[in-house]
């Protein structure tokens, strides 16, 4: 049931109207500047007013959704932390202590911090939210992460995040996790899902050195290899070797997409879930962001083959959403600029200047 609910929001999701794109540049070109003169900005702002299907869109609610969970392949020796770590860093968000609280701070986004796979009970807390699909991946080197059905409710878990965020006025939403060695899941997926050859798409992650990278690659050849994911079926992908968070993302995306609420894609984690919810239908990409371009290998070579181009570039491999957060108040910024800035009527100002 679950699997023909899901298959009916990705058939509602169409292309983003081309009607809107084109008043929204009508307007932006009426604007007191020289036409194309703010770039991407221009960019960034009429797609976000397509999205919305409004000229005066609104950018009050953003929420950054910090998906967190563990996973059995960090047995492998692929990390160079300790899985206790997902739980602690965990704390530290809840705290309000991480990079991802201050960068989305500074943005004016709240953070939610949701527990989808963590190998450990929280207690209550604000700005939590418990939704475990499990306690944990399993070793992917030894069979599936996770089952078909497992899967699925990640999936929906990041659907109904997205409902009921967007019943609650959000206008945007931004992608990030949490999970040691997590990294090891995206690039299998991306690997799978680009064709690329998993040395081309496995970095160092946390900071392991040259040796724990070779064995990093070797685990993910294996477990490609052991557990044989369809390529052209996303859901088994993520089953066989994803993780709880990365579907979390996928869902998320799924979810605001259905809703006309634009994503804003963190890092290269991020890219994989979004992979996994742009494979099932390719019109849900034209809703998305790209926040930055990571330090992590791969990456730039999975947004080229996706015809992505990330908003900002700055060397950056941390994850938890804290470029996503930095590319809000980019977003933001452009669409005050259609929102504020005065036409050639208003300010009288010649047009043909």
């Amino acid at each position: 049931m679950k699997d023909l609910q899901l298959q009916q929001i990705l058939n509602s999701i169409r292309p983003v109207s081309k009607d809107y794109l084109e008043r929204a540049q009508r307007k932006l070109d009426n604007l007191t500047k020289p036409r194309g003169s703010l770039g991407r900005l221009e960019e960034l702002a009429r797609r976000y007013a397509a999205i919305r299907e409004d000229l005066s869109p609104s950018v009050k609610r953003k929420v950054i959704f910090t998906f967190a969970g563990d996973h059995g392949v960090v047995e492998e020796g692929v990390s160079a932390y300790p899985g206790q770590v997902t739980v602690q860093m965990v704390l530290n968000m809840l705290a309000g202590g991480a990079a991802v609280n201050v960068l989305a701070a500074h943005a004016g986004a709240e953070v939610v911090v949701v527990d989808i796979g963590v190998n450990h009970d929280f207690e209550p807390a604000g700005g939590l939210v418990v939704r475990k699909v499990g306690y944990g991946t399993r070793n992917f080197t030894k069979g599936p992460a996770m089952t078909r059905d497992e899967a699925l409710r990640a999936i929906w878990t990041g659907i109904d995040l997205a409902e009921e965020y967007a019943k609650g006025g959000m206008d945007i939403a931004g992608t990030g996790e949490m999970g040691i060695g997590n990294t090891t899941p995206s690039s299998a997926i991306l690997s799978v899902l680009t064709g690329l050859p998993a040395e081309a798409v496995t970095g160092r992650g946390t900071g392991i050195d040259d040796q724990v990278l070779r064995v990093k690659t070797a685990v993910i050849e294996r477990a490609i290899t052991v557990n044989r994911p369809d390529p052209d079926d996303p859901l088994d992908v993520l089953a066989k070797v994803g993780g709880f968070e990365i579907g979390g993302i996928a869902g998320l995306i799924i979810g605001c997409a259905a809703r006309r609420i634009p994503v804003v894609v963190d890092g290269f984690i991020s890219t994989a879930g979004a992979l996994i919810a742009t494979r099932m239908n390719p019109a849900i990409d034209e809703y998305l962001f790209y926040a930055h371009l990571s330090s992590e290998a791969g990456h730039r070579q999975t947004l080229e083959r996706m015809g992505q181009r990330p908003i900002l570039a700055l060397d950056m491999r941390l994850g938890e959403g804290t470029g996503a957060a930095l590319a809000l108040s980019v977003i933001e910024a452009s669409v005050k600029i259609m929102n504020e800035m005065a036409t050639f009527e208003s300010a009288g100002v010649d047009a043909a200047l």
